[in-house]
């Protein structure tokens, strides 16, 4: 499972993967892909230091790289507090009353929300790199398309590669054009953010409209037979990030929501704009189905819905409401049926890469020994 790319980077599989945890991230690299760490609910630069430095610890001098969430144009001067005072008083009246409705109770006395979407914002985001650039980073991705030209520089400066990821052929040769290493495509079928194109139609337009940058395929993929077939349509490796929620090193500590992923069938998602007002496959839920009811207020427009949302979705996951309980994630969750530690997620992609290429010899030899 060796590309340009991963022997560029001195991995020996070319497997991504994106994952909110530092021991996912670190076993990923450690089993021979490249982890990589999601930084966008680090509001503390302290915080992600902390997980960086534990991640060389355990890293055994392997690469691994961070996933931030910048836009392409600086929004520099924007406080947490002036975009708090943008969200309209009906659209919190509407969190207050869906939350009463489950019977959600409210946090603790000066207890505050865990869960917040600020990465965007220019000081989070960019004292996030003043931290990520201490550490030997060999890849820097970004979930909303190119960094900041400046970032891009910098990264480069550093020695670092620089990814975006994109849900069309016209967004990934703007990102050509603002000079990243990697394009990822990543398909409808993703978790998170995603665009409407389909993985299998979207990599190939990808790999054309970049060449001869290198292509992530992403979105769906679970197995090895998968992963071939990326390789088939022409990318150099795979982003792969669904897959790592239900191993044993993720940080989950809610055993209602690991029950629902595992019980979930790959028909349960949803893409919705309940969680960061943009579009995002997720767990479908009663907090989804709210959100996109046509006689709610509908969700508002990123970044205030993430603020408008956080403490509920704390609160959601602190006191585990089932009916409400959801996560990003991948049409792919159908795959994720038991609790396996991130080596034995590995051993399978493996075995399951070995038997596609196999299958695919068998069928060529076959081809070229029939006569015309």
């Amino acid at each position: 499972m060796q590309t340009e790319l991963s022997q560029q980077l001195g991995i020996e599989y070319a497997v991504f993967g994106f994952t909110p945890f530092p021991a996912v991230a670190a076993a990923i690299t450690r089993a021979g892909g490249l982890g990589v760490l999601g930084a966008v609910r680090y509001t503390e630069p302290d915080a992600l230091r902390r997980d960086l430095n534990w991640m060389q610890e355990h890293t055994d001098g392997l690469p691994y790289g961070l996933d931030v969430v910048m836009p392409a144009k600086k929004v520099e001067g924007v406080t947490e507090a002036d975009v708090e005072a943008m969200i309209p008083a009906g659209h919190r009246r509407f969190v207050t009353e869906t939350l009463a409705r489950h019977g959600v109770p409210a946090l603790d006395d000066g207890e505050r929300s865990g869960w917040r979407i600020t990465g965007w914002m220019e000081a989070v985001a960019r004292a996030q790199l003043d931290v990520a650039f201490d550490h030997p980073l060999a890849l820097l991705a970004n979930a909303l398309g190119p960094p900041p030209p400046d970032v891009v520089r910098r990264a480069h400066d550093h020695g670092t590669l620089v990814a975006a990821l994109a849900g069309s052929a016209r967004h990934a040769r703007r990102h050509a054009e603002a000079g990243i290493d990697i394009v990822v495509a990543q398909g409808y079928e993703a978790g998170g953010h995603t665009g409407e194109i389909a993985t299998m139609v979207l990599t190939p337009e990808i790999v054309r409209a970049v060449d001869p940058l290198p292509v992530l395929a992403a979105g769906g993929i679970g197995s090895g037979e998968q992963i071939a077939a990326g390789l088939a349509l022409g990318a150099q490796g795979v982003w792969l990030g669904s897959l790592w929620l239900t191993t044993e090193e993720a940080g989950l500590t809610s055993p209602a929501l690991t029950a629902k992923l595992l019980a979930a069938g790959s028909g349960d998602t949803v893409r919705s704009r309940a969680l960061t007002g943009k579009p995002a496959r997720q767990l479908r839920t009663a907090w989804t189905d709210a959100w996109d009811d046509p006689a709610g207020p509908g969700a508002l427009p990123m970044p205030l819905q993430g603020l408008l949302v956080a403490e509920a979705l704390t609160r959601i996951q602190k006191y585990e409401v089932e009916p409400l309980l959801g996560t990003p994630v991948g049409q792919i969750v159908g795959r994720m049926d038991s609790r396996r530690g991130v080596q034995a997620v590995f051993d399978d992609l493996t075995a399951g890469f070995e038997r596609a290429v196999d299958r695919l010899d068998r069928i060529a030899g076959r081809a070229r020994r029939e006569p015309d």
